[in-house]
């Protein structure tokens, strides 16, 4: 199998399923045609046209659209529109340093495929001469990828609170980390992708940390969105995310970028080019869309 397949897997989308969303005469998303009809029904909020799906004239300011939004995005989660319900807020904007023009629930994100954001760390040890890395299982009621392996720390970016405190907060909910040792983590950039996937349209910037760890640290799950946590040989980390779907689709990406900085992949690796290219500048072109 290819590391290659796993970068496609964050890279499936055909632009022709989807209408874009319009806010403020701004495209900020992109709704399918099936979900575009749904909304079309409530029109008091939604003006729905073959070509768009755009908030009703009237909705003029942040809160107002939040508040007409929310009320049509309750009564589609009664109706089990949508599963997986978080009750936290993310932001519909222009871009992650742009005033949100709404906010919506994480959950429905997707099916507007608004941009999404989160932080991910990669948890490393040097043992044994070699590099490991702390692996996560996600717990199996996880509403995304239950019981993919995943970061040692990887959480949702949510409004209203910065990357590096989103990132002190996941440290110590999902892995039991101490704060003076979290704080030793530092920026690496972000991977970003648009891929469509059970849940909708996933158009996401990850912006991702490392932290090297002492052997002694052993992250303990706490709040339950971790089953267990393992300590692997990066190699072998790399051959599993090679021959299997084991990881989650987004969890990969970040290790593949991982092994490229670490010198794990190394230039005669055959993918090599083609991996580097792709975490640089994306896997989308004209010949790549489908």
């Amino acid at each position: 199998m290819s590391l290659i397949e796993r970068l496609d897997a964050c890279a499936r989308f055909t632009p022709a399923n989807y209408r874009p969303l319009m806010v403020a005469d701004k495209m900020l998303g992109r709704v399918d045609h099936e979900f575009a009809e749904i909304l079309s029904t409530f029109d008091d909020v939604f003006d729905v046209t073959a070509d768009a799906v755009a908030l009703a004239d009237n909705l003029t300011d942040p809160a107002a659209r939040t508040e007409a939004v929310a009320h049509v995005l309750e009564r589609l989660r009664d109706d089990g529109v949508f599963p997986g319900w978080r009750g936290e807020h993310y932001p519909v904007s222009e871009s992650f340093y742009a005033a949100p023009l709404l906010t919506v629930e994480r959950a429905t994100v997707p099916r507007f495929g608004t941009m999404g954001y989160g932080v991910h760390l990669n948890g490393f040890v040097m043992k044994n001469g070699g590099l490991h890395m702390w692996v996560g299982k996600r717990s199996m009621m996880k509403p995304t990828g239950p019981g993919k392996l995943d970061q040692v720390v990887a959480g949702g970016q949510p409004v209203g609170l910065s990357v590096w405190d989103n990132l002190m907060k996941e440290c110590a909910e999902e892995a039991g980390m101490p704060a003076d040792l979290a704080r030793r983590a530092w920026p690496v950039g972000t991977v970003s992708y648009i891929t469509e996937r059970d849940e909708g349209l996933r158009h996401d910037v990850l912006f991702n940390y490392d932290l090297e760890l002492p052997e002694t640290f052993e992250p303990t799950p706490t709040d339950g969105e971790v089953d267990a946590f393992y300590l692997w040989p990066i190699e072998d980390v790399v051959h599993r995310i090679r021959e299997t779907e084991d990881f989650k689709f987004n969890a990969a990406l970040v290790i593949i970028d991982f092994a490229v900085r670490h010198g794990v992949l190394e230039p005669d690796d055959p993918e090599y080019i083609d991996i580097t290219e792709a975490i640089r500048v994306g896997r989308f072109s004209a010949a790549k869309v489908r």
